[in-house]
This record gives C-alpha cells, structure tokens and sequence, in this order.
C-alpha cells in the first residue's frame, strides 16, 4: 500500500497513538473511570504492530513474527491487567489525580510516550523493504522474548493468586518467582521488548538504529520512575517495620531473579553497580541501617528466606 505520512511510519503511529490515548484520557478525566488505563496501553501496542504491518502490504517471515510477538504480548497483559483492576476495584495510582486534570494529563502523555517509543523496533521493520535471510540475532531475539514473557506472566500469575489468599491479607508476595526477585514481572518486560530489538537488528541501518531508545525508555521508566521506585516506597511504608520483610529485601534482589543464599552475601557495592540495588529503593532506610543489612545478612545461616 506503500508509504503513509512517512517512509518509517513513525509519524503515523504517533498521530494513532495520540489519538487513542486522548480518547481514554477524555473517558477517565470525565467519567472519572480509571479501570481502563492499562488496557488503553497495552492494546495500543497491538493496534501499532497490526496497522504498520497492514499498511505495508508486503510481508515477510521477520515482520509478521514480530508483529505476533507483540499482539500475543499485548492481548496476555491488557486482558490480565483490566481483569485484575476488575477485581480489585480502583487503581490506587490515580487517587491523587482523579481530582488533578493537569496531573491525570501528564499520566496520559507519559503513556503514549512509552508506547510509541517502545514499539520502534517493531515499526520500523514492519516498514521496511529489506528482508535479510533469517539470523542468529533473530533467534537469539524470539527466544529472549519467550523467557520475558513466561517469567512476566508467571510472576503476575502467582502474585494474584497469592493476593487472592485469606491469609495473604497484609503481606508481601515472596512466592514462586518472588522469591527469587522483589519485581520479577518487570524483569520479564524488560527482557522481552530488548528481544524485540535484538530480533530487528538484522534489518537496522543507520540511523534506524536509535530504536534502540525504544528498550532503553522502557528500562529507565521501570527502573527510576513509575517502576520498581513506586513500589518499594509503597512496600516499605506497608511493612517497613516489620523483621521479615526486612529480611526479605536484604536478601532479594530487586530485579534479576538470583537465589537469596547467593544475593544476601554479595557486597553492597556489587548489587548497586550490577544488580540495580539502587539507594533510591531505600528512601525510608538509613544508610547505617542497610550497611546493618549487610552484615546481618552475612551473619546468618546462608541468607535462608523465612516463610510468612
């Protein structure tokens, strides 16, 4: 069909993305109904992928994989997520803009952002002419995608099935994958759109390249904004004080899933440095107090985790 707004597509999934967001921003800024924000995000996503690839017209084995990988990716969340807010009633991240348009604004224009600019890899491809032969990369790409998307969704699995227990009321989850990383479905996000760009590279040139940002965004956004920083903070107002949860923190890592006996005897230095254990993580802790985790963590019997 050839060659919409421009060659890359990127000005045409900017005005669809824009304008699809907006139309949720108006249904939440009026109707004051915030249970369909996720889904806004996560079908917006599949809407870019489908429409690149149809307004090509031409397809070729590494367009339509990818664009599959990411509807597949899009219909598992969106469905996951707007069935859990169902269930769980209001999204707890709006209290403080359901009264604040500027705030709830702000919200809506950070989402289309992370949309747009997380699908670049997918986009370009799908608008590309080149078709190289099959890669290491492309596979390397797939199979990246694959553990993303089987740790995400076990972890958003066994989270809700956890939150789901009588005896779970006031706890933390620390099951299953949780057990292994304080934000495992964050892992499997980030692990499953680098997939995505690895798998594109083989048709990148030039400057196509910078969809790199695309990955990077996603990173940064989850490790130092609406990610892991808003829910440790959360976490630590709920059970700051509590032993076991101390615990649990000191000998978990916040991102990458690691065995606890493994994490909790590693040098602070080297969990900031490649584990992501940011000081951000921590606002509610003293620095004397998580030099005290440290040790304490070293002083017990191989860092064990206690059940609760």
């Amino acid at each position: 069909m050839g060659t919409v707004l421009d060659s890359n597509f990127l000005a045409l999934t900017a005005l669809v993305t824009v304008g699809y967001q907006f139309i949720f921003f108006i249904i939440t800024a009026l109707l004051k109904f915030d249970k369909i924000t996720d889904f806004a995000g996560s079908t917006n996503f599949i809407i870019i992928a489908v429409l690149t690839l149809v307004v090509k017209g031409a397809w070729n084995l590494r367009q339509i994989v990818l664009t599959l990988l990411v509807v597949i990716w899009g219909i598992r969340l969106g469905l996951f997520l707007l069935m859990r807010i169902l269930q769980w009633g209001e999204d707890r991240r709006f209290d403080e803009m359901r009264s604040n348009i500027g705030k709830l604004a702000v919200f809506w224009i950070l989402q289309a952002v992370w949309v747009w600019t997380v699908s670049l890899p997918v986009t370009v491809v799908n608008a590309s002419n080149r078709d190289p032969s099959i890669q290491a990369a492309d596979v390397i790409g797939w199979i990246l995608w694959l553990v993303g998307l089987v740790v995400e969704a076990t972890a958003d699995q066994q989270k809700l099935k956890f939150k789901n227990l009588p005896e779970s009321r006031g706890k933390w989850c620390n099951v299953g994958v949780w057990s292994f990383s304080r934000h495992p479905n964050y892992f499997g996000e980030i692990l499953l759109w680098w997939g995505v760009f690895i798998a594109s590279t083989p048709v990148l040139k030039g400057a196509e390249w910078l969809v790199i940002i695309g990955p990077i965004f996603l990173t940064l956004l989850l490790l130092f904004v609406s990610g892991i920083p808003l829910l440790e903070e959360s976490a630590d107002k709920k059970f700051g004080n509590v032993q076991e949860y101390k615990h649990y923190k000191r000998t978990t890592s916040p991102l990458i899933p690691l065995p606890p006996i493994m994490y909790a005897n590693l040098p602070a230095w080297f969990k900031a440095t490649f584990l992501f254990e940011f000081p951000l993580y921590n606002k509610s802790v003293s620095q004397g107090e998580r030099l005290g985790w440290d040790k304490e963590s070293l002083a017990k019997d191989g860092g064990s985790k206690k059940t609760h």
